[in-house]
């Protein structure tokens, strides 16, 4: 009984922890859920894209953890070019390069995937269940301020970098199904390229130091999700059946 009155506010405070890391992440993973009006996707597939995500996270820390050191050899990290590398080569693309990864080995040839708005269904997932491992670990490094901060940018950012991805997967699903594979694999490209440009600029905005800079990143932010939310609720709004432009395209 000693032990478990001493053990009890550790205890309390790591619970609090992971629900100040999860809990945003849950929020946004309901609002893109709930905005797939045609067919929403099983719980079990959900799951697979936000374990995807977790694993995504792992190889992603490894991949950054090898480079960067690599990179730190050839030049100080003070300058400009070092953190161009960084934020868009470096990060940027072994994130989101390893989040479509997993989203397309889980879910490209599911037949749950049959609806343009699936796409963006599940790369947010990944994108989420990516942003939910990698907030649980540094809440329970540095706490709830960085719960807190995260929260409100990172969180929503690695959303919103979903949205961008699953708006051109979701694009390149569809032209496969029309048998177009020049289109197929341009969309593809691009469902990793664009996020991961917005990604880098995202992270490259964000270290920005002044007080002219803290704002940069405020619009940027603000910008990023503005134009996020809108595509969710129109590509949800337009959504249609792969098959249903497959049988348009004969007629």
């Amino acid at each position: 009984m000693f032990i478990y009155f001493l053990a009890a506010p550790l205890l309390t405070y790591s619970w609090l922890l992971i629900l100040a890391a999860t809990i945003p992440a849950i929020i946004l993973m309901v609002k893109v859920y709930q905005s797939d009006r045609l067919e929403p996707e099983s719980p079990a597939l959900l799951w697979k894209m936000i374990t995807g995500g977790f694993l995504a996270a792992i190889v992603a820390g490894l991949i950054e953890a090898a480079t960067t050191g690599i990179l730190s050899q050839f030049m100080p990290s003070t300058s400009l070019a070092y953190k161009l590398i960084l934020y868009f080569g470096i990060v940027a693309f072994s994130e989101e390069g390893m989040k479509y990864y997993f989203l397309q080995k889980r879910s490209w040839y599911s037949p749950e995937f049959n609806c343009q708005y699936d796409g963006v269904v599940y790369a947010v997932f990944v994108a989420l269940g990516f942003a939910l491992f990698e907030n649980i670990s540094y809440v329970f490094s540095y706490g709830f301020s960085t719960a807190l901060i995260r929260a409100v940018t990172a969180i929503p950012g690695h959303a919103a970098f979903g949205v961008f991805m699953g708006v051109f997967y979701g694009q390149a699903r569809g032209h496969s199904y029309l048998g177009n594979t020049i289109k197929t694999k341009s969309y593809q490209v691009l469902a990793v390229l664009m996020p991961a440009l917005v990604h880098g600029s995202y992270d490259y905005v964000a270290t920005l130091d002044s007080l002219k800079g803290q704002l940069i990143f405020l619009i940027f932010i603000v910008l990023l999700f503005a134009v996020a939310f809108r595509l969710v609720n129109v590509l949800a709004k337009n959504d249609r059946y792969f098959n249903i432009v497959r049988r348009r395209m004969r007629h």
